[in-house]
């Protein structure tokens, strides 16, 4: 009845997924490194025409994990295209009515499988996907960290393909994932959205599946900005009230923007008032200027610290990244409505 789909790139965690999945489940596990050539599916390539000049076989891709894969889980191949099209390499390879997406860090909670074909088995066919129940284990006896909540916003979250059910048969007629989505983020949202604007319904299912934080780094909510991009690819897909529509919330872009143009501001006109020395007033819209960006930059550190441990680590790491993320939420987005109007 059900095949389950996993992305990955090689992470160890796909180890305790399998085995959390169990061996009576049919398991496509789409390998998305991009040294695994996706012709030939698990199988490998396929014999060139006897027209075509016979050129050294290339070497078989690293196994994806230390020892044999479970008897019920079969490798396909996406080629490093990113998460949307390994998906879709996935399910296209399935030949089952539904299609259950996991992500290759999640751990389906024991009788995982049973509670599936319970959540899908009665569903009237107007529904079109069931999505699994989140859960994100967070530290006892101290609050989060900022990447910790970031995690923790999957709890809520609309849709999302770490435990995601769908009818082939609406894949299919829908066209799948939109790959122009290079990562793991708003492709799942825009699948969902299409699939709802063609009529189905989607609902929430019983089965649960942990969701373990990864320490991603002091980078990370720096890194996390390139979805900016992806912002703008939904915005032309879906119009002004997408995130509305996903039950999200209004985001910081416009925030991020006007931090931003305070910061330069005020750097453009101290370097004018250092240049001219007679104008005051210059260098007064530059203090101002200033503060504005102080100010601002201030109060998005703080909300993002006030939550928190406050540990010395996370507030440095709180600081730094607040002045950083702003400028570099607007250039990734400005780089997304660049690559969408093209």
């Amino acid at each position: 009845m059900i095949t389950v789909v996993i992305p990955t790139i090689g992470r160890p965690t796909l180890r305790d997924t399998l085995a959390a999945v169990g061996p009576g489940v049919p398991v496509i596990v789409v390998d998305d490194r991009a040294g695994a050539a996706r012709k030939g599916g698990a199988r490998g390539k396929e014999p060139p025409a006897v027209s075509e000049p016979l050129l050294p076989a290339p070497l078989p891709p690293e196994p994806l994990l230390p020892g044999p894969l479970p008897g019920n889980v079969r490798v396909v191949r996406s080629g490093g295209r990113g998460p949307a099209a390994a998906r879709n390499a996935g399910w296209r390879a399935a030949d089952t009515p539904w299609v259950v997406f996991l992500d290759d860090d999640v751990i389906p909670a024991p009788g995982w499988a049973e509670v599936v074909w319970k959540d899908l088995v009665d569903l009237p066919d107007d529904v079109a996907g069931s999505q699994g129940r989140i859960v994100v284990p967070l530290p006892a006896g101290r609050r989060p960290t900022d990447g910790e909540r970031h995690t923790a916003g999957l709890t809520d979250a609309l849709w999302v393909t770490a435990d995601m059910a769908y009818r082939r048969a609406v894949l299919e007629a829908v066209g799948g994932f939109e790959e122009r989505f290079p990562r793991a983020y708003r492709e799942d949202a825009d699948l969902a959205l299409r699939v709802t604007r063609a009529g189905h319904r989607l609902v929430r299912g019983e089965r649960v599946t942990e969701h373990p934080v990864r320490a991603d780094g002091f980078w990370a909510s720096v890194r996390f900005q390139r979805g900016n991009a992806d912002d703008a690819l939904m915005r032309r897909l879906h119009g002004p009230s997408w995130r509305a529509d996903i039950g999200g919330g209004p985001g910081r872009l416009r925030l991020h923007a006007l931090t931003t143009a305070t910061g330069l501001a005020a750097v453009l006109l101290g370097a004018a008032a250092a240049a001219t020395r007679t104008r005051p007033g210059t260098r007064v819209a530059a203090w101002g200027a200033g503060a504005a960006w102080a100010a601002l930059t201030a109060d998005f550190a703080w909300r993002r610290i006030a939550p928190g441990p406050r540990t010395p680590r996370e507030v440095l790491r709180m600081a730094v990244t607040s002045v950083l993320i702003p400028p570099v939420a607007c250039a990734h987005r400005l780089r997304g409505e660049w690559r969408v109007r093209r």
